[in-house]
């Protein structure tokens, strides 16, 4: 297959996880409708993150639990039987995903190139994308379609979003109304910024640029408690909605903000979908591999200060994908560089 003049007539992207991620898949989706519209497109994916992407239209979402292999296999199994795909996108590094991919019969099993297929997920396909170094993940997501003779690049999400979370984000945002959404955390806690650095914020753009805030995030008892204590420790009003909205209605809520302030997380890059800015907060991770992909330039990135303290090396000096989940480690994010972070985002015509 060298051209989008031969479209195969079914195609399968496993891509379980996680919702970050999985948001990166859409614009390659959007790309391969858009040159092979007769093409019917299955997507393996994980249950948390089909709660959103299958807003996503033409698209067969299959559905698997992660929390259990044997689970999970037995119902992909079951899904698929006697069921046959002209080309596979193996879009996921992990083991996990690679026995699943067993399942899926395909011809063209498509994987990432040898440096990058990480944990053997080489032995379970017959061609590779491009090799490629120091690109975002969305980008590299997009050497699968180049894979496939595909060069255009359709950098789009427009996941239709249900009136009903529509009607209940207006609610919550009322038209003309600018407002901060502050979701603080990541499920990688080590991630996460100090509450009162985030009080302090709050604090900066209630006082000096009038913002309404909003505090979001997941119904765990570890969010709600983060949430509870930044709304302790502001001296503002602040409405602390975590653990409330469903993830369409998150989506919805999103894109009538003005801003979001996370770290890095999928939330972060919901925000992305609806061209919503994100002031990202960046030390265990690089903005430029996993950064919220068009505010890579409003993200607050002290990865290189990590990696000397925490490794004793440069960040050139690591690998790419190389994590730096130590304790203290988001320390290096000052308050004061993301409030002035946010100065310039909002001088700059933030809506």
């Amino acid at each position: 297959m060298s051209d989008t003049a031969t479209p195969p007539q079914s195609l399968c992207i496993l891509r379980l996880s996680a919702i970050g991620d999985a948001t990166h898949v859409v614009p390659i989706v959007r790309t391969l409708q858009h040159a092979w519209p007769g093409t019917a497109i299955t997507w393996v994916i994980g249950r948390a993150e089909a709660r959103l992407l299958t807003l996503l239209p033409g698209v067969e979402f299959i559905t698997i639990d992660k929390r259990s292999l044997r689970t999970g296999a037995l119902a992909l199994r079951h899904a698929l039987r006697g069921r046959s795909f002209d080309v596979l996108l193996h879009m996921q590094y992990a083991l996990r995903a690679s026995l699943y991919s067993t399942l899926i019969r395909a011809p063209l099993r498509l994987g990432f190139d040898r440096a990058r297929a990480r944990e053997l997920q080489w032995l379970f396909t017959n061609r590779k994308i491009a090799a490629r170094a120091n690109e975002h993940v969305l980008d590299s997501f997009f050497g699968f379609t180049e894979a496939l003779g595909i060069w255009e690049r359709r950098l789009e999400w427009n996941l239709p979003i249900p009136a009903a979370a529509q009607e209940w984000a207006r609610a919550q945002i009322p038209d003309g109304e600018r407002t901060l959404i502050v979701s603080a955390c990541s499920s990688r806690h080590a991630r996460n910024w100090r509450v009162e650095r985030y009080a302090a914020v709050i604090d900066h753009a209630v006082h000096r640029h009038g913002l309404r805030v909003l505090l979001c995030g997941g119904p765990g008892d570890y969010e709600r408690a983060v949430g509870k204590a930044i709304e302790r420790a502001a001296t503002v009003p602040v409405r602390n909605i975590v653990g409330s909205d469903t993830l369409p209605q998150f989506l919805a809520l999103l894109a009538r903000a003005t801003v979001l302030l996370a770290p890095d997380s999928g939330p972060a890059h919901m925000a992305t979908m609806v061209g919503t800015p994100v002031i990202g907060l960046c030390a265990t991770t690089r903005s430029a591999r996993s950064g919220p992909y068009l505010s890579r330039q409003w993200c607050v990135d002290r990865y290189a200060e990590a990696a000397l303290k925490f490794r004793g090396r440069s960040a050139s000096e690591l690998p790419w994908n190389a994590t730096i989940e130590e304790p203290g480690a988001m320390d290096l994010v000052a308050t004061a560089d993301v409030c002035a972070r946010l100065d310039e985002l909002l001088a700059a015509g933030a809506r």
